[in-house]
């Protein structure tokens, strides 16, 4: 019973893989063009195709939670959706990572690969929804300055790569430069997960023998102004705020 449980694991995570890239390019292809012909607004259409994905994310994870794949539990989803204007990073133990956060914000910009803009099941998605290509540095930091003052939340993973289990937490000073070059401020959010799955060393199809537990915590709210005024310049700044949120992940 116990091998057969294995097989049903690693059939269903193989066809909620298939799931997802199936939904997104159907997304694309039927669905968020009758978003752009609804709203003539930009902004407009990136929200509600944002609400849209959001929505599919939280269907989704259901379905995971149904099939056995894993469940989920977020402690703080009020104090989350309230942030407004905000930067929310969280450490990256593992692929769902970026579902699990989006599927609980109704609305958030992301920065993502520049390769999510090539892939044929995923492209359609992350330009409807006007994720932010990590390709041009400069340009990545204009929008996302446009987008928190505009109220919008962004969704940053610091360390750029999924954590490596049992390393120590490394963060590049992206999200740090960007949260200063804004000035808005920082929500920390961590998330754990027992057994480990999907990280960067592991095959989809190396499944755990058993339903895998995520828990996404959502924790305090750093202030950048600090830093601002503690640091004579941009790059010490920027340094000092990203030792201090690598401490608290730590």
């Amino acid at each position: 019973m116990k091998k057969l449980y294995l097989i049903w694991r690693v059939l269903a995570t193989g066809f909620s893989f298939l799931l997802f890239g199936i939904g997104g390019f159907l997304l694309a292809l039927l669905v968020f063009p009758l978003i752009n012909l609804i709203w003539r607004d930009q902004w407009l259409r990136r929200y509600r195709a944002q609400q849209l994905i959001s929505w599919s994310f939280r269907f989704y994870l259901k379905l995971l939670d149904y099939l056995g794949v894993m469940s989920y539990e977020i402690k703080g989803l009020e104090t989350l959706r309230a942030d407004k204007g905000r930067i929310i990073i969280a450490n990256h133990p593992s692929l769902l990572d970026v579902v699990l956060l989006i599927a609980a914000l109704p609305q958030a910009d992301c920065v993502v690969k520049q390769a999510l803009w090539r892939n044929p099941f995923l492209r359609g998605v992350v330009k409807a929804a006007g994720y932010i290509s990590n390709q041009d540095t400069e340009a990545l930091i204009l929008q996302c300055r446009d987008s928190l003052k505009k109220g919008g939340c962004l969704i940053l993973f610091p360390e750029g790569t999924r954590t490596t289990p049992g390393k120590a937490v490394r963060f590049q000073r992206g999200a740090a430069n960007i949260a200063l070059r804004a000035q808005a401020d920082i929500r920390l959010v961590e998330i754990s997960c027992q057994p480990t799955t999907l990280t960067k060393q592991e095959k989809w199809y190396q499944v755990a023998d058993r339903k895998v537990k995520f828990l996404v915590e959502v924790k305090r709210l750093v202030e950048v102004q600090p830093f601002l005024a503690e640091a004579d310049e941009l790059p010490l700044a920027t340094r000092q705020l990203t030792r201090y949120l690598e401490s608290q992940y730590t």
